[in-house]
């Protein structure tokens, strides 16, 4: 009798440790999931921001715009090419808050209705956040009086 209680016992040895291992594996896992899930928030976060700092950017010229109507053709920017004078200053700080935008601006006159013209801006400012990115796009529309 005392035989078969010590073959039983010796089978069961190493149980406790499998258990432990299996339970670290598993505790593995779920930390690297999180450590993931913070990179993935980290890259949003970051995104959010430059998306906003497009919207001032945006904003600011077109309160900049509407001080200088006379001049609205002046303001036109083909993307890619080199700001006019009149953008000089806004071109310079909007870089170093979006590090890397390209930006386009079309004026066109819209007719509402018969004897009523109203100026159309459309302001387009792209930006890659890191190289291999998706490029991102922000537009805004807005009418001048």
């Amino acid at each position: 009798m005392n035989k078969r209680h010590f073959r039983t016992t010796r089978r069961q040895e190493g149980i406790a440790l499998l258990e432990s291992l299996i339970a670290a594996v598993i505790l593995a896992i779920g930390l690297l999931g999180t450590v993931g899930l913070q990179a993935r928030s980290y890259a949003a976060i970051s995104d959010a921001g430059l998306r906003a700092e497009a919207t001032l950017a945006a904003e600011e010229l077109l309160g900049i715009m509407n001080n200088d109507q006379l001049n609205l053709p002046a303001y036109v920017v083909a993307e890619g090419a080199a700001a006019p004078m009149v953008l000089d200053t806004w071109a310079k700080e909007t870089d170093k808050r979006i590090p890397g935008v390209k930006y386009s601006i079309v004026i066109a006159p819209v007719v509402i209705a018969p004897g009523l013209v109203r100026t159309q801006v459309n302001i387009t400012l792209k930006w890659t956040r890191r190289k291999g990115d998706a490029q991102n796009q922000h537009q805004v529309t807005s009418y001048i009086m």
